[in-house]
């Protein structure tokens, strides 16, 4: 497999989980409260793992999070054209509070690894 797509395929593929996640009309639990802490942790983790994916590939802290948040605001775009979703300037603030906290924690690791 060229190393080009073996960087990317996972990029894709996460940004392709997310988008299908939010063509989904409705996630709600019914937990009330709980719902939507489990929904905005959700967006966290989703774009955690996506920032991680985007710095594998590029290998460039800033431009992770720059794409990652860009993919974040099209998200929310998209979901205003899916019946019972809505887009939300504050889901891309979650989402790019996650792509940070993915981003710290490869560096951390990149960094743990380098150091022993």
């Amino acid at each position: 497999m060229p190393r080009s797509l073996s960087l990317w395929l996972p990029v894709v593929a996460w940004a392709a989980l997310i988008f299908g996640l939010s063509s989904i009309p409705s996630l709600s639990s019914g937990l009330g409260t709980w719902d939507t802490v489990l929904r905005k942790l959700a967006h966290t983790a989703e774009f955690a793992v996506l920032a991680a994916l985007l710095w594998r590939a590029l290998r460039n802290d800033l431009a992770a999070l720059v794409v990652a948040i860009a993919y974040a605001a099209t998200d929310e775009v998209h979901q205003i054209f899916v019946r019972g979703r809505h887009g939300s300037p504050v889901d891309v603030a979650i989402d790019g509070i996650g792509a940070a906290i993915g981003l710290v924690l490869v560096v951390h690791f990149r960094w743990t690894r380098i150091a022993r």
